[in-house]
């Protein structure tokens, strides 16, 4: 009996661990960009994974905004309205790790990490081999 309440126990301690870790993996939903002058919304790839495009973008002419920068010179007249800017993550722990994200306004991709943050942010990581950088994005309205 004593073992049975020990591993009980255990196993009640535990799923709080494992409660903060299934809320830190969810980043699905919109998200205002930390500059503040687009929205990618995220949402769930098929395979139970994270992808994001841009639905909005704080211009007159959204529509008519294109992938400019892209170095695929074939790829330069897609808009970027629907662009999807990050996916390909597998869940490690309390995050999505070795995804990739696009910035349009460089044409760069970079390796990625998403982590939703204990105040509901999300943290959006890029990384250039060894070089990262850490953006805040917060939930759109």
């Amino acid at each position: 009996m004593r073992i049975f309440l020990s591993v009980a126990l255990v196993s009640l301690t535990a799923f709080p661990a494992m409660a903060s870790n299934t809320a830190r993996l969810n980043v699905y939903g919109v998200w205002l960009t930390n500059g503040g002058n687009s929205k990618v919304e995220i949402i769930d790839c098929g395979n139970a994974t994270p992808c994001g495009s841009v639905v909005w973008i704080d211009d007159p002419a959204p529509e008519l905004l294109r992938d400019a920068e892209n170095p695929d010179a074939a790829l330069r007249d897609r808009p970027l309205l629907a662009l999807v800017v990050l996916g390909g993550f597998k869940a490690k722990k309390d995050q999505w790790k070795k995804g990739k994200i696009y910035d349009p306004e460089t044409g760069t991709t970079y390796g990625s990490k998403l982590r939703r943050r204990d105040d509901g942010t999300l943290e959006v990581k890029g990384c250039l081999g060894p070089i990262c950088q850490t953006r805040i994005w917060t939930p759109a309205e």
